[in-house]
């Protein structure tokens, strides 16, 4: 059981140890207290601190509350028990106590060492009790080994040294031995890590042909399969426009028309019909607005295709196709009339009911315009068709895929059975509306689908040997990115591999002049807060 416990007290630099061996402690600054401290920096005089001795061990049973007193750092409690190496701080005034107990004697632990030790322990820790010296422990160490050096034989120091020196070269031989060993073992490593890099360079380079084997064969599979692709997830936003335009004269509005009834206007979509797809013009005087005559009506067809938002891209010539006929444009001068659209339609595939275009906005330097559909009738079947302005797809070489519907009918029924063709022409062939009408009711209208490659290209200009025809104007170029980079708009018609688009990013101009809002700059906003006519061989036509 505890007999006493010494106390290591700290003021500031003065140092000082003492022994109590009474039931209760006091510390504090007055007369009464065991341990008394003199210092200035404690206002409050009388007992700071009270220690009793219950069972084995020391515990806190009282101190001053308006001292600030912490054990081990923390906030002193009461009735907590002193262990060995506890220290108690009075923080405002730099006072440590530091404590070590001591207990009785065991009566089942003895021990046997030679008398003769005992005394000059005795006298290494008389003496560094008398010492001047503050740190008591420091001064008890050094004159204790200066008393067992005294006491040990000169032999058993000749002996100690011998084995000292033996150990110290046994120590450094052994140290020689691993260092050699260490160095071999590290040339020899180094020796191993060149052919690992060596194996690792060969290794690189045929990753490296792997690679570029891999990207080669990626690049063959995706092109072959770029165009199905396109078809199942963008064909159906690929849409035939078609219209009809009359003349009107500008005074009052009137539609003019042929003095003769019984002058009618060649169909140049017709078997028979005028060389060029041109009109023939009557041998009367001119147009009137009087009479029963046939009006000058004329109807065209073309491509278009979805952006979203209900917007539809397509060529200025599709929309006003009479500033691209120089025949029709001679009858307007000849008669002083101008053109109107009559009546303008879009079908999409897969849908059986046509829906009504208005014109938005026209270029007046590219051959582009936008025109929409209401809001109200898109649909979640209806694609957007992404488009890409700055891709590195635009390069010669690179491979495009369009969608369009040249040809307009003719190409449609000549997907169907021969007999089944007959027998639509026959029975419906007498008007393009009302055959168009039938073959959207039918699903028979889905775009027609060419792959080529990029020919030729300036900053205007996208030039393709993706083939199409006319009515295939105003249709998509894809690029390898899957995205449109280009609205075809012409074709030279002696030379197949010209077939001429207009980089999409005027296009995406001319959206944003007309209202159109870019999907990919709308989900970057909303992620961030919760993109001319042919009259002989050689020259460009529209298609």
């Amino acid at each position: 059981m505890a007999v006493g416990i010494i106390v290591h007290v700290s003021v500031g630099n003065e140092k000082r140890t003492e022994f109590f061996g009474e039931d209760r402690i006091r510390f504090g600054s007055g007369d009464s207290c065991e341990l008394q401290i003199h210092t200035s920096r404690i206002k409050h005089v009388g007992k700071w601190l009270e220690l009793e001795l219950t069972g084995d061990v020391y515990r806190v049973i009282n101190f001053a509350e308006s001292v600030k007193i912490s054990l081990n750092g923390e906030p002193l409690k009461r009735f907590v028990a002193i262990k060995d190496g506890d220290v108690i701080s009075l923080d405002d005034a730099d006072i440590r106590f530091s404590f070590f107990s001591l207990t009785s004697e065991s009566a089942l632990i003895t021990t046997n060492r030679d008398p003769h030790v005992a005394p000059f322990i005795e006298e290494a820790a008389i003496g560094a009790a008398s010492t001047e010296k503050r740190d008591d422990a420091k001064s008890f160490l050094r004159e204790f080994s200066r008393e067992l050096l005294r006491e040990i034989s000169w032999t058993s120091k000749l002996i100690a040294l011998v084995l000292a020196v033996g150990i110290i070269s046994g120590i450094f031989y052994l140290g020689f031995g691993v260092y050699r060993e260490m160095q071999l073992s590290r040339e020899l490593a180094e020796k191993q890590g060149d052919v690992v890099n060596k194996l690792r360079n060969e290794l690189d380079k045929a990753n490296e042909k792997i690679s570029e084997v891999k990207k080669t064969g990626e690049d063959v599979i995706k092109t072959i399969s770029l165009a199905p692709n396109l078809r199942v997830e963008y064909g159906n936003g690929v849409c035939l426009i078609v219209g009809v335009y009359d003349l009107v004269d500008p005074k009052s509005g009137r539609v003019l028309r042929y003095p003769d009834p019984n002058a009618l206007r060649t169909d140049p979509y017709e078997p028979g019909g005028s060389e060029e797809g041109m009109f023939e013009i009557p041998d009367q005087a001119g147009l009137t607005v009087e009479g029963n005559g046939a009006p000058v009506e004329y109807d065209f067809i073309g491509t278009g295709f979805h952006v979203g938002g209900g917007f539809i891209v397509t060529n200025r010539h599709v929309l006003q196709p009479w500033s691209e006929d120089d025949l029709v444009k001679q009858l307007m001068r000849e008669n002083g009339g101008r053109a109107r659209v009559k009546r303008l339609s879009v079908y999409f595939p897969n849908r059986q009911t046509p829906l009504t275009l208005s014109i938005k906005k026209v270029s007046n330097t590219e051959d582009l315009a936008v025109a929409a559909i209401g809001p109200e009738f898109v649909t979640q079947d209806m694609p957007v068709l992404p488009l890409d302005s700055d891709s590195s797809a635009v390069a010669i070489g690179k491979t495009v895929v369009t969608m369009g519907y040249p040809n307009g009918p003719d190409r449609l029924l000549a997907m169907v059975d021969d007999r089944e063709a007959k027998m639509i022409n026959q029975k419906y062939g007498r008007s393009r509306q009302v055959l168009i009408n039938y073959l959207a009711q039918s699903k028979k209208i889905t775009p027609l689908m060419t792959q080529g490659a990029i020919t030729d290209l300036d900053s205007r200009r996208v030039v393709h040997d993706a083939k199409t025809a006319e009515g295939g104007s105003g249709a998509p170029l894809f690029g390898q990115s899957g995205k449109v980079i280009g609205v075809n708009f012409g074709v030279f018609r002696d030379n197949d591999a010209s077939n001429m688009a207009i980089p999409i990013r005027y296009s995406i101009k001319l959206l944003e002049s007309a209202g159109w809002r870019n999907p990919d700059k709308s989900k970057a906003a909303n992620s961030k807060n919760s993109q001319t006519a042919s009259v002989g061989p050689g020259k460009p036509t529209t298609n």
